[in-house]
């Protein structure tokens, strides 16, 4: 059952050398290809790291995390902002069957188009959208017997930036100034089986019904 493998699933930062097949690496970023987005609004990147020279300078980019460089393989998550732009939404848009009238309808809408709101809130909801790829994608992983770790400590526009090594990073990935590395997803075998043990805050305490402070009670 899929609750099974969440309560399962756990961040592991330390790896076997062993190498993850290629089959399993697809299925993994198939995940995220097939994950949900408002209106399949797609706005996000995902890029394979193998090479570890590259892995080297993510893991510089989140601040020497060992086990970003050490991992078998890196999955970078970018926020692609031009995925909310009228030419490449548009796009979407129309393949949903929506015709030019009811694109335009959508493009003065706020709630539906977050570029009239400004910048900060399209870095917001781009990052909202790649959210649910990273989900699935550790998800996968886990479903394939291959563990991992969220690598949200990184030097972007949301935390400190490091503009310098922002820029290197920038390049070697070829990435333009509209795609944003949000997080990153470490990949590998565990070196050492250990119990999960997941320490949450009181089920009742995060869930209500129909109002925040009625205790669930089934």
């Amino acid at each position: 059952m899929l609750l099974d493998l969440i309560e399962k699933r756990k961040s592991v930062r330390e790896y076997l050398e062993k190498d993850i097949p290629k089959e399993d690496l697809k299925k993994i970023l198939k995940a995220g290809y097939l994950a949900p987005s408002w209106m399949n609004s797609q706005p996000w990147k995902f890029i394979l790291v193998k090479n570890p020279e590259t892995k080297t300078l993510l893991s510089q980019l989140s601040g020497n995390q060992p086990h970003v460089k050490n991992a078998n393989a890196l999955i970078v998550c970018i926020a692609d902002k031009k995925g909310w732009s009228k030419e490449e939404f548009g796009k979407v848009l129309a393949a949903r069957g929506i015709g030019e009238s009811g694109r335009e309808k959508i493009f003065n809408i706020p709630m539906f188009y977050p570029p009239l709101l400004g910048e900060d809130k399209v870095l917001l909801r781009t990052v909202e959208q790649v959210t649910y790829a990273v989900s699935y994608m550790m998800l996968e992983a886990k479903d394939l017997g291959i563990d991992s770790c969220i690598i949200g400590a990184i030097s972007n526009e949301a935390t400190v930036r490091n503009e310098e090594l922002m820029k290197k990073v920038n390049e070697v990935l070829n990435l333009d100034e509209n795609e944003v590395i949000i997080t990153m997803i470490t990949l590998g075998y565990a070196k050492e089986e250990t119990p999960t043990n997941k320490i949450r805050k009181d089920f009742n305490e995060i869930v209500h019904f129909e109002r925040k402070g009625n205790k669930i009670d089934f």
